[in-house]
C-alpha cells in the first residue's frame, strides 16, 4: 500500500514504514505528525485518485530528527568588472517515519 502525500509543499510516494527527509516541520524528537493532503492512494482494493485530494484520509508519521543537508554555494561574477559574491547555504531538514496511512 502506497500514497501520494503533500507534505511542506512537495509531494512524495510513501508507504508504510519508509523513512524520508522532509523540509524543517515543527516540533521535537518523537512528535507524532499527520497530514491531511492526501492526493492518491493504492492499495489492495484498488486506487483512488482525488480530486483534488482524498476524503477521509490521512498519513501519519513520526518526527525521527533535524538535520541540514549539503552546503550549496552560490557564486555571482560580472566580468571586467569586479564583481564578486560568494554565498553559502545548507537547508534545513526534517526526517520523518511513515507509521500509517
Amino acid at each position: 500500500m502506497f500514497a501520494v502525500v503533500t507534505i511542506a509543499g512537495q509531494q512524495f510516494k510513501v508507504s508504510s514504514g519508509d523513512e524520508i527527509f522532509v523540509h524543517q516541520l515543527q516540533g521535537e524528537e518523537g512528535d507524532k505528525v499527520s497530514f491531511d493532503d492526501v492526493l492518491l492512494v493504492s492499495g489492495d482494493s484498488g486506487t483512488t485518485v482525488g480530486t483534488p485530494l482524498v476524503s477521509g484520509s490521512s498519513v501519519s508519521a513520526t518526527i525521527i530528527g533535524h538535520q541540514k543537508g549539503d552546503k550549496v554555494t552560490v557564486f555571482k561574477k560580472k566580468r571586467r568588472k569586479g564583481y564578486k559574491v560568494k554565498n553559502g547555504h545548507r537547508q534545513s531538514f526534517t526526517k520523518i517515519k511513515i507509521d500509517s496511512i
